[in-house]
């Protein structure tokens, strides 16, 4: 729906930046064949030297200014945002950040934000949108941080703080997915106009050690449920959670940062000038039915669906003499 929109008005203005011209993987039989399974996407998703936000910020974007503090409690770490110029163009970023060594990681809490990390993200959505500069996010976390301190904080308000702003918020927004995007805590700064993803990049609920606890009661089964879950790129694909793949370098985008750059900032490029020529109203309503989209809805096949059984309290009221017989 937003190509068509966008494409009212590309007859007049050119062919503008099209996906295929952008390297974007539209399809997953785009991809070479012998592709990861979803167990050795998780593998790489979560390799150390793997370029992480500020890595990428660094290489992507000019003029990037840090703003730091979410006004209430303090600076976390594990987000990272401020104002930066993309090819000339202001825009906002947000990111999460993971570290490139045990350090940097304890420092960063492991890319895993407390609540006023969320808060932090929330101060710069609302000055993108104050200012009229689109927003990008870079989402890489295994989730936000679960402690008792973060609970204690309010985690679950944030969250869903900042999924409602983002839903509402009158600016083009790209996120892009780097390494991994695990459960609420990814979806913070998931909702956008045009979700992209790395090529080895995972995107999910739970992590799939998470998801092999609960359901086989063994974290051992990680790999099962990796696969079930339908977390790697070509499956967000075919599902339509993201709207294209970022290709990676061979070997995966640890072995050449520079290149995995190049490719994102091409691809944010062409998506924020294509989002500019969108109109907000139209903007919007697309981002709204984006994600109301997800999900099956099962229709019953024939006439009306069947009333739910009574429970067994309200057949006694109504029979008090016949022992809940209806």
């Amino acid at each position: 729906m937003l190509d068509r929109i966008v494409g009212t008005r590309r007859a007049a203005e050119g062919n503008g930046h099209l996906a295929v011209e952008a390297g974007l993987v539209t399809d997953a039989t785009q991809l070479a064949a012998g592709r990861p399974t979803a167990w050795q996407a998780v593998q790489t998703a979560r390799n150390i030297t793997r370029p992480h936000a500020l890595e990428i910020i660094g290489r992507v974007f000019d003029r990037f200014q840090e703003l730091h503090g979410d006004r209430a409690f303090r600076d976390d770490p594990a987000i990272v945002g401020g104002i930066a110029e993309l090819a000339g163009r202001p825009v906002v970023i947000v990111a999460q950040q993971k570290g490139a060594s045990t350090e940097e990681n304890i420092q960063r809490n492991f890319g895993m934000p407390y609540p006023e990390g969320y808060r932090k993200a929330i101060r710069l959505y609302r000055l993108a949108e104050k200012f009229h500069l689109p927003l990008v996010t870079l989402v890489d976390t295994p989730g936000a941080y679960p402690g008792p301190e973060a609970e204690e904080r309010g985690q679950a308000e944030a969250i869903a703080s900042s999924i409602q702003l983002m839903t509402r918020l009158a600016t083009p927004i790209v996120v892009v997915v780097l390494g991994e995007g695990g459960s609420g805590g990814a979806l913070a700064l998931g909702v956008g106009d045009v979700v992209l993803a790395l090529e080895n990049a995972t995107y999910s609920v739970i992590s799939p050690e998470g998801c092999a606890a609960i359901l086989w009661r063994s974290a051992s089964e990680a790999e099962r449920a990796a696969a079930a879950m339908k977390l790697a790129g070509p499956d967000l694909l075919d599902t339509g959670v993201v709207d294209a793949l970022i290709r990676e370098p061979a070997g995966g985008a640890h072995t050449d940062h520079d290149a995995t750059a190049a490719a994102i900032k091409t691809a944010l490029v062409a998506q924020v000038e294509r989002l500019a020529r969108v109109p907000m109203a139209d903007l919007l309503s697309l981002r709204y039915e984006r994600f109301r989209a997800f999900g099956t809805i099962v229709e019953p096949s024939s006439g009306q669906a069947p009333a739910p059984p009574q429970p067994w309290w309200r057949r006694m009221l109504r029979n008090p003499m016949r022992g809940g017989e209806s």
